[in-house]
C-alpha cells in the first residue's frame, strides 16, 4: 500500500516507523527541521521493542508525492484546516484518510443517525474546511495510546512500554480499508484493532486527556509526579466521573471506575501532549479537547464543575503564553447559539 503520513511529530513519527517496519510504500509530509532531518538521516523511532529506522519519501508539498492508497493525518487539531487545504494531490477517488487525533473529531456526527446526523464540530473544524474538502466519506477514526516525544527532529522516543491503535469507521462497519491498515500496523509490531464503536473509544481516550491535560498544564509536571498529591489525584478522579457522565449523556457510556484510570496515569512519568505543546510554544488544543466537551455537557444539562474550573484555568495559562485565543474560540459557535440553532449541519 502507498501510505502517506501527514505530520511526522511524536505520534505520526511512531506510526511511520511501524508502517516502514511492515514494508509499506511509505511517504511523509513534513516541513522545517523535521523535513530536513528525515531527508538527511531518515526517521528513527526508539521503542521498547527495538529501534526502527525508516527512510520514507519525504516532501513539504503533497503534489510532490501524488495519489496514495491511504493517508494518515497525525497533526494537532488546530492544523487540520491547513491540512485539508493542502492534501488534495494525495487523494485518489477512493483514498481513505485516517485521522489519528485527540478530542471530539470533526466527523463525529457523520453516520450517527437521528436528529444529530451531519452536525458539525466547530471546535475541531472551525471553517468547515476538513468536512468540505476531505469529506466524511473518506474518514476513518483513529485513537492511539502511546506516550511519545520528539527529543530531536526526525527522532521519536516511545516512553510507554506498550502502545495500541484503534481504527474505526464512523458507521461502525469493519471495512476492508480499515482492516488493511490495521494489518499493516500489526505487522509492524503495533497492536491495532478495528472497532465497531469508535465513538465510545474516542470518549474512553478523551477521559484520560480531560483528567491529566489541564492539571499537568497547571503543575508543569508529568503525570506520575502530579498525581502523587492526594488532593490533586482526587480532583482528577472527579473530572473522570464528570467526563463519564457526559459520555453517557451522549449515548456512549464508558465502563470502568474513575479511580482505576487515574491509578494507571499515576504510574507514567509522561507529560501530556498539551503540556508538551505549552513548553514548545505550539498552539494548544484547548477547544477540540476541552471546550467542546463542556459545550456538549451544557447542551445536555450535565454538570461538570471541576472540569469547567480546570479548563478555565488552563485556558488562561494558554492565553498568557500566546498559544490560545478565547475570543476566537467564542466565535466558533456563538452565532449559531445566539440564533437558537445547533452548530452547522451537513448541506
Amino acid at each position: 500500500m502507498r501510505i502517506c503520513i501527514v505530520g511526522a511529530g511524536a505520534i505520526g513519527g511512531h506510526l511511520a516507523g511501524r508502517l516502514a517496519k511492515a514494508g509499506a510504500d511509505l511517504s511523509v509530509l513534513a516541513r522545517g527541521a523535521t523535513l530536513a532531518a528525515i531527508r538527511a538521516e531518515g526517521l528513527r523511532v526508539l521503542a521498547a521493542d527495538g529501534e526502527m529506522l525508516a527512510r520514507p519519501r519525504v516532501a513539504e508539498h503533497a503534489a510532490e508525492l501524488g495519489p496514495q492508497d491511504a493517508v494518515l493525518v497525525c497533526t494537532k487539531v488546530p492544523a487540520l484546516g491547513a491540512v485539508a487545504r493542502g492534501i488534495g494531490p494525495l487523494l485518489g477517488p477512493e483514498t481513505p484518510v485516517a485521522f489519528v487525533t485527540n478530542g471530539i473529531p470533526w466527523w463525529y456526527f457523520h453516520a450517527v443517525g437521528g436528529a444529530e446526523e451531519g452536525q458539525r464540530v466547530p471546535e475541531a473544524d472551525p471553517d468547515g474546511a476538513v468536512w468540505d474538502l476531505v469529506g466524511p466519506r473518506r474518514a476513518i477514526g483513529g485513537v492511539i495510546y502511546s506516550a511519545c516525544h520528539v527529543p530531536a527532529p526526525g527522532v521519536v522516543e516511545v516512553t510507554s512500554r506498550t502502545s495500541k491503535l484503534i481504527l474505526g469507521e464512523p458507521d461502525g462497519a469493519r471495512s476492508a480499508r480499515a482492516q488493511a491498515l490495521a494489518g499493516l500496523f500489526k505487522a509492524g509490531g503495533l497492536p491495532c484493532s478495528v472497532s465497531a464503536d469508535i465513538r465510545t473509544d474516542v470518549w474512553a481516550k478523551l477521559l484520560n486527556n480531560l483528567s491529566n491535560g489541564p492539571i499537568c498544564v497547571l503543575t508543569r509536571r508529568n503525570m506520575r509526579d502530579t498525581f502523587r498529591d492526594a488532593a490533586v489525584r482526587q480532583a482528577a478522579v472527579q473530572v473522570v466521573r464528570e467526563g463519564m457522565a457526559i459520555a453517557a449523556a451522549m449515548g456512549r457510556p464508558v465502563p470502568g471506575a474513575a479511580e482505576e484510570r487515574i491509578d494507571l496515569s499515576a504510574n507514567i512519568p509522561h507529560k501530556p501532549s498539551i503540556l508538551q505543546d505549552l513548553e514548545a510554544g505550539r498552539p494548544m488544543e484547548v477547544d477540540a479537547l476541552f471546550q467542546v466537551v463542556l459545550r456538549l455537557a451544557r447542551e445536555r444539562g450535565v454538570p461538570a464543575p471541576m472540569l469547567e474550573l480546570l479548563v478555565a484555568m488552563m485556558a488562561q495559562a494558554a492565553e498568557a503564553a500566546g498559544l490560545y485565543s478565547p475570543a476566537e474560540a467564542a466565535g466558533l459557535y456563538a452565532p449559531a447559539e445566539a440564533a437558537g440553532q445547533s452548530p452547522r449541519r451537513e448541506g
